[in-house]
C-alpha cells in the first residue's frame, strides 16, 4: 500500500498547476493511521481504542490517555441519542439545486429521516462530494456519497478497519440496481441519480438488500443541514479557507471526533482535529500559550495542541513532518506552506463547546 509521504508527493505532482486534492490526502492520512493502530492493537493484545487518541490519524503522538493514534470510524453501539445535523434555513436541498452539492464545506445538501436511520457521521469535501454514515435496522452500517461528478465517488469504503471494494460490474450504471460487493465481501452496493446531474452511491456491509433499500428510502434530498461540530474555527490564515468538514458520532456520547482541512494554493494543507473522549483525562502541561490558554508544540515542530478543555483535544497539523522526513519525491524546498504562526491563528480563534453531549450547542 502506498505510504502517506509517497501519496502526498504523488498528489502534489499531479496537481502542480491546480488545487490540491485534500480529499485524497485526508484519505491517505487516515489509511496509514489505521494500519499503525491495527498493528499496535495486535502487538499489545488489547483494545484500548475508544479513548485517548490522536486527532489526525497518520500523525504519531500521545493522545488523551497516553494511547497513540485513534481508530477510524466504526459503528460502535451508541450510548445516547445520536446528534442530528440541524437544518439550514433558506438553503435548498440537492434535488432543488444540484449545483450546490460540495459547494460549501459547512453544509450538507441532503439529510436523513431520523425515524428510519441513525446518523453515525457526516462529511463535506469542497468541490467534490458530501457523505453520511448511518445505521438501519439491527445496526447495519451504510455509507452514502453524493457528488456532481461520478469520478469523485470513492472506489473503496472503509468499515471497521476493512477496506471494501465498490467497483464491481454494474456499479457504474447508476440505475438503482443492487449489486453484491466485489471480492466475496458480504454486503451490497447501489448507485443511482437522486436528481439530474447528481451521482449517488450507497454501500452496506454485512447487510442485505432490504437494509440497503431502507437506507436509501431514509435519505431526504429536499433539505440542507449544517456540518455541525463541537468546534468552531473563527480565524483562518489569509487565503486559506476550510475545504473539508467531517464528524464521527458513531460512539456518541463516549467519543466524538471531527476533522477539518484548511487549504491554500496547490501544496498547502493544514489538518485540524477535535476529539472528545468521556473517559479520558486532560493534559495541561504545555510549552506555548495561545489566547491565554496552554498549548503544546510537538518536538518535531509539526503539530500544535490546544490544551485545558476537559476530556478534549484540539490539534492543528500544520507541517509535513510525518516520521520527521520530507515527503518522498517532493520538489526540493517543498513544504506544507503553513507555519506555527498559522496554526496559532487557527487555534486562537477556536471555540470549543463546553459539553459536546449537548448537540444543541454545536456550531
Amino acid at each position: 500500500m502506498i505510504d502517506l509521504d509517497e501519496q502526498i508527493a504523488q498528489t502534489l505532482r499531479e496537481h502542480a498547476e491546480g488545487d490540491v486534492d485534500t480529499h485524497r490526502l485526508l484519505r491517505a492520512s487516515r489509511a496509514r493511521g489505521r494500519r499503525r493502530q491495527l498493528h499496535r492493537r495486535v502487538a499489545a493484545g488489547t483494545a484500548l481504542s475508544l479513548v485517548g487518541v490522536l486527532g489526525i490519524v497518520g500523525v504519531t503522538g500521545t493522545g488523551l490517555d497516553g494511547v497513540t493514534d485513534r481508530l477510524p470510524w466504526s459503528a460502535a453501539t451508541s450510548t445516547g441519542v445520536t446528534p442530528v445535523p440541524p437544518r439550514v434555513a433558506g438553503v435548498p436541498g440537492a434535488a432543488a439545486d444540484p449545483a450546490l452539492v460540495g459547494s460549501d464545506p459547512n453544509v450538507l445538501h441532503f439529510g436523513l429521516d431520523p425515524s428510519q436511520a441513525r446518523y453515525l457521521g457526516w462529511s463535506v469535501v469542497r468541490g467534490h462530494l458530501e457523505s453520511v454514515r448511518l445505521s438501519v435496522r439491527d445496526g447495519q452500517q451504510v455509507y452514502v456519497e453524493v457528488t456532481r461528478t461520478a469520478g469523485d465517488l470513492s472506489s473503496s469504503v472503509e468499515f471497521d478497519n476493512v477496506e471494501v471494494d465498490v467497483t464491481g460490474p454494474g456499479v457504474q450504471s447508476f440505475d438503482g440496481t443492487i449489486h453484491p460487493l466485489n471480492g466475496g465481501t458480504s454486503g451490497m452496493v447501489t448507485s443511482w441519480h437522486p436528481a439530474p446531474s447528481l451521482y449517488a452511491r450507497a454501500v452496506i456491509l454485512n447487510g442485505d438488500g432490504a437494509g440497503l433499500e431502507q437506507a436509501v428510502e431514509a435519505l431526504r434530498w429536499n433539505e440542507a443541514r449544517s456540518c455541525a461540530v463541537p468546534l468552531r474555527l473563527d480565524a483562518l490564515p489569509e487565503g486559506a479557507p476550510i475545504n473539508n468538514c467531517s464528524v464521527d458520532v458513531s460512539s456518541y456520547p463516549r467519543l466524538v471526533t471531527s476533522d477539518f482541512t484548511i487549504g491554500r494554493a496547490a501544496t498547502q494543507v493544514m489538518f485540524v482535529n477535535y476529539q472528545y473522549a468521556s473517559g479520558a483525562g486532560t493534559r495541561t502541561a504545555g510549552n506555548r500559550t495561545i489566547a491565554g490558554r496552554p498549548a503544546y508544540l510537538s518536538p518535531d515542530g509539526t503539530t500544535l495542541d490546544l490544551l485545558g478543555t476537559p476530556r478534549t483535544e484540539v490539534r492543528a497539523v500544520f507541517a509535513w513532518g510525518w516520521d520527521g522526513k520530507q515527503p518522498i519525491g517532493a520538489e526540493p524546498g517543498a513544504s506544507s506552506g503553513f507555519t506555527e504562526a498559522d496554526a496559532t491563528t487557527v487555534l486562537a480563534g477556536a471555540r470549543v463547546v463546553d459539553d459536546p453531549t449537548r448537540p444543541q450547542s454545536w456550531k
